[in-house]
């Protein structure tokens, strides 16, 4: 709200108090008209203590997160109204002296802390100087719920150890393969070398991709993923993802490749294309049953841009209801077939990079049935005015 003159705006005296009774500071009557800022507005808990440490201003925020009414902790020492503890259970306030400690402290950076009872909030706090190395007229703290920071945290160790995990085995394979074969070269049959280097390769591919993933994750979840477009055939790509499997011993009859035309003109990253096609197509091989069904066709009325439409289902046990709002996060796995549980994070994270969307759900023969979309994504030279 603004703040007019006289004739118009809302009586100060009544700014004054309204502003004390949230616990905000108030506005010298006489200064220049402002926008009001109100700190029940601020996405995290505020907390101001005066020179004295007496709390000025406790936002909702602050009384939700802490539990404390803000008519109880306005007015009251800051240690008091806010009992903090570090994570070895020695009190915080004393510890820190806010007040008293050194004059070139200007606040202590956000960190873990426990409330009475022990739940961990994040806290940082501003030391409030009128001069240089004078005294503290206003400690400024902010608080936020840990949660996230620890989901967060908890996810990357996660990552970590599946990371490990999935690179110590082919790592500890091709080692072992290499020294037999340095150690007992002349024993071998040309066959024999030929297996064992066939299987040194598969486990090098293996590493190669795990570390792929991992770098699409981080270009992912960075916002850095470059999208180069070029003409794609979406259909044709699918072709190719389907002969590349019964190359590798898939039965041909396993597939079943539907295409509707005509299907518009799409421009998108070739590469990346064939990365989503390809991990749906193995996940389908890998965790479902049956025939496998590709359809490609044009979006439909139900899709808000104009494009293309692939969808990749199954006959299999398909995803459990519950499960499905789940399947495109971070190490999720609809059986113990193997696999970092990643591929589906990282496919959703290609096609949103595309402008697109995918959505999971219940193929008509009770699989599992996955679809996403691609907008046509022309360049801009092409869509101008022609």
């Amino acid at each position: 709200m603004t703040l007019g003159t006289s004739s118009h705006a809302e009586d100060r005296g009544a700014l004054t108090r309204r502003a004390a009774r949230r616990g905000a500071p108030a506005r010298d009557p006489g200064a220049p008209a402002v926008r009001e800022c109100d700190p029940d507005d601020m996405p995290d808990g505020l907390v101001v203590a005066d020179a004295d440490g007496r709390i000025a201003c406790f936002n909702a925020q602050a009384a939700r997160i802490t539990a404390v009414p803000r008519e109880r902790a306005l007015g009251r020492p800051l240690e008091e109204a806010l009992p903090l503890e570090d994570l070895k259970g020695r009190r915080w306030w004393p510890l820190t002296d806010p007040y008293g400690g050194l004059a070139i402290r200007t606040g202590q950076p956000e960190r873990y802390l426990l409330l009475p009872g022990g739940r961990e909030v994040l806290v940082a706090a501003r030391y409030v100087r009128d001069e240089p190395l004078g005294p503290v007229r206003r400690v400024v703290v902010t608080l936020r719920g840990a949660e996230a920071r620890r989901r967060n945290e908890r996810s990357h160790a996660e990552l970590i150890a599946t990371v490990a995990h999935e690179l110590r085995s082919p790592l500890t394979s091709v080692r072992g393969f290499t020294q037999t074969l340095l150690a007992k070269w002349e024993r071998f049959t040309d066959d024999q070398k030929r297996l064992i280097l066939e299987t040194v390769d598969a486990d090098a591919n293996r590493v190669t991709r795990l570390i792929t993933e991992l770098l699409d994750i981080s270009r992912i979840d960075s916002g850095r993923l470059e999208v180069r477009r070029q003409p794609v055939d979406v259909a044709a790509a699918v072709g190719r993802h389907v002969q590349g499997l019964t190359a590798r011993g898939q039965p041909p009859d396993r597939f079943f490749v539907r295409v509707r035309r005509p299907l518009p003109e799409l421009w998108a990253d070739p590469d990346k294309v064939d990365q989503i096609l390809g991990n749906l197509l193995e996940n389908a091989v890998r965790h479902g049953e049956g025939t496998v069904t590709v359809e490609v066709a044009p979006t439909g009325p139900q899709d808000d841009e104009t494009g293309t439409a692939v969808t990749v289902s199954d006959e299999g046990p398909g995803i459990p209801e519950e499960s499905m709002g789940r399947v495109f996060t971070r190490f999720w796995r609809g059986s113990t077939r193997g696999g970092t549980g990643l591929g589906l994070y990282i496919v959703k994270g290609l096609v949103e990079a595309h402008g697109g969307t995918i959505t999971v759900g219940r193929a008509p023969a009770g699989g599992a049935e996955f679809r996403f979309t691609l907008p046509v994504g022309a360049p801009t030279y092409l869509t101008r005015g022609i």
